[in-house]
Formats: structure tokens, sequence, C-alpha cells
């Protein structure tokens, strides 16, 4: 029974999408890639009717990229109790089928079989093959780059939402008022609101059809004006998202993290640290803090409890802030012929106000006592309040 839990666990650890560290996790993602970009190949090349020729190849390989995807499907749901610990082993599954992403893996598998149970809705059914174009998102929402998409978006959310308000308003109007204009000189083009609609969409959004276009004078003045409304109106989306993006990677180089709530630090895991080697879940922290990431080389590892510390790691820790502190921290370097060389802690000239917190001594951290003497080499923390 331990065996099988094993097996289990490792099968969810390779399913599950992000883990570069780990090469049969890296490279299902990679055959999982693979099948679903030549499953929507196969979707497209059965449009073709230059391709009829090869549609028994064309289906045998649909078949076997539907069974593949059948077979992850039923992994994960065989492993969602580790993809929802808190959760028990029916809920766990429950909850999975009723995620987005297990809804997409579902999506992508029934309009293979339901026509086989229903003929009658082969057509429709055959539509809902679209939705496989959307598992590729499963695979970019691991990574860091789909990530900062979607953080953009949603600090934007609220502005984005009023900006397309307002396009929504002003389509409205200009559809009415085109309505208005147009409709006793072009009653087959404007025979009603939504006529005036589909035109205010077309010269809002800088297409331009040219199916249904204004002839009166006073139709004509009012496209003028929409068309020139609609440039500013469309650049204003465009705008929040590119401001939301100069935003983030300034933040990001700058080194600062906005935060109402929590305040994060880093820690260095040097070689022969007690945290490397150790799982997440095996960690101990103190009370109140938590692990926000996880910083390897140049990539960021999502901090999951099975997830390996290594020597040369970076964790970023989080602490929920429920009281803040006006305080610094300084350096001070102790060079040759520095005044504090071999005086002890207690004898050290500074304010009431600071206190030594450490001493760095080569590649030890040392926590200093009232009596600890300083060396030639050292790094002194001071502590200011």
């Amino acid at each position: 029974m331990k065996n099988l839990e094993n097996v289990k666990k490792r099968i969810f650890e390779i399913i599950q999408i992000g883990n570069r560290t780990d090469t049969p996790s890296l490279a299902f993602d990679i055959f999982i890639v693979c099948m679903i970009l030549l499953n929507i190949v196969i979707t497209f090349c059965q449009t073709f009717a230059q391709l009829n020729r090869f549609e028994s190849l064309l289906q045998t390989l649909e078949l076997a990229t539907i069974v593949i995807f059948t077979v992850e499907y039923v992994l994960r749901l065989w492993t969602a109790e580790y993809l929802y610990p808190e959760e028990g082993r029916g809920q766990a599954r429950l909850k999975f089928m009723r995620s987005f992403y297990g809804a997409v893996d579902l999506l992508t598998i029934l309009p293979y079989f339901l026509p086989f149970v229903l003929p009658s809705g082969a057509v429709a059914f055959r539509m809902f093959r679209v939705v496989r174009i959307l598992r590729l998102f499963r695979i970019n929402a691991k990574y860091d780059a789909f990530h900062v998409i979607t953080t953009v978006l949603k600090e934007k959310r609220g502005q984005l939402l009023y900006s397309i308000f307002l396009v929504l308003v002003l389509m409205m109007a200009s559809s009415l008022c085109m309505y208005g204009l147009e409709h006793e000189a072009q009653p087959d083009h404007f025979s009603n609101a939504f006529s005036g609609i589909w035109w205010s969409v077309s010269t809002l959004l800088t297409v331009g059809y040219g199916d249904i276009y204004p002839v009166t004078v006073g139709g004509q003045a009012m496209a003028i004006v929409i068309a020139f409304l609609g440039v500013g109106m469309v650049a204003i989306p465009t705008g929040i998202i590119s401001a939301g993006f100069v935003e983030y990677y300034t933040s990001i180089k700058d080194g600062t993290v906005t935060s109402l709530d929590a305040d994060f630090v880093t820690l260095e895991i040097t070689l022969g640290h007690p945290f490397a080697g150790r799982e997440l879940e095996q960690l101990t922290l103190p009370q109140g803090l938590y692990v926000a990431t996880v910083l390897r080389d140049r990539e960021v590892l999502v901090p999951h409890g099975d997830l390996k510390i290594q020597a040369e790691d970076v964790m970023v820790l989080g602490s929920m802030c429920r009281m803040r502190i006006e305080a610094s921290l300084e350096e001070v370097a102790i060079e040759r012929e520095h005044p504090w060389i071999d005086m002890q802690v207690r004898d050290l000239d500074i304010s009431r106000r600071s206190h030594v917190i450490m001493l760095k001594r080569g590649n030890k951290n040392l926590q200093p006592r009232e009596d600890s003497r300083i060396r030639e080499g050292d790094v002194v923390l001071i502590y200011h309040r």
C-alpha cells in the first residue's frame, strides 16, 4: 500500500507543470505540449478538402492524442488529493473537476466521444474542439512570463473594466445617433439600432469593414467625430496595460515590493545550511513566517511542499505584519586599522538606540554576546531604531 502511495505521489510530481529541475516532469511537459500542438494542427488540417486523402491518418493521430489526453485527465483526477491536500480524496477530485483547468481538460476529450453517444449533435460537438487550444494556457500558467501578464491584468482590472464600460457607452450612444440620422436615407442598412451598433463597433475599433457607411451630411459629420473618439478610446485600455507592465518591471528593477499586508525578506541558502537538501514541508519556520517563492539561478519556483531546497537557492520569506517598526540596518566592514578591532561588543561607540545583531566572519554568521570581540575582516550588522 505504501509503495502504491509513493508511485501515486511520484506520478503527481511528474504530471505537474513548471518543475524544470525534475527531468521526467520537464520531459512530460514537453511531450504534452507537442501532443496539444499536434492535435490543434490535425483539427485545422481536417477542414481542408485537399487533405481528404489523408483523412484516415489524421483520424488515427487524433485518436492517439485523445487517448493520451484521457489518460492524463484520469491521472490528474487520481492524484487530485496531492493538489488539494486540505481536502478529502473525494472532495479533492470534485474540486479539480470544477476548476478551470479541470473543465478545460474534460472539454478537450468530450467532443471526440460524445458524437458516438449522441450522433445527432455531432456538428455542435465538433465546435467545442476549439477548447483544446485553451490547454496551452495550462503550460504557460506555471511560468513567470504568463504570471506577469495575469498579475498586471488583475492589478489593473478596475481601470480596464471602467475603460471598457466607457467604450460600450460610446458605442450605444453613437449607434442611436447614427440610426436617427441615417434611417430615412438608408432604411435597409440602418433598419434598427443594432445596425447602428455594428457600424459603431467597426468604426470605434478602427476596423472599418465598409459594408455600412453614412451617406447624409449629418451622418458623415457624426462619423468623423466617432472615428476621432474611437482612436482615443481604444488607446485607453492599451495605455493602462502598458503602464501596468512598466510599473511591474520598475518595481523589480528597484527591488521594491508593494504590499499593504505583508513584508518580505530573502534568505540565501549557503553550502552546509541546515535547510539545504530538505523539502519545504520538512522545514520548521518561526510562527508567522511563510515561504513566498524560491529563486534558483534565473528561475522563480513555486513553493510546493515537496520542493527540495538546494545550496545557492534564495528563499523569499513573507510575514503578515500587524505592527510596523521604524528601523534600519547598517553594515560596518572592519578593515585594517579600524578603531573597533579587538574591541568587545559592549564597548562599541554606538547609540543607545542601536545594537549589534550579527557578526559576519568569513562564511559564518555569528550571534554576538556582549563580550564578543571584533576582528579584522568582520562585518558588523547594526540595528538602529
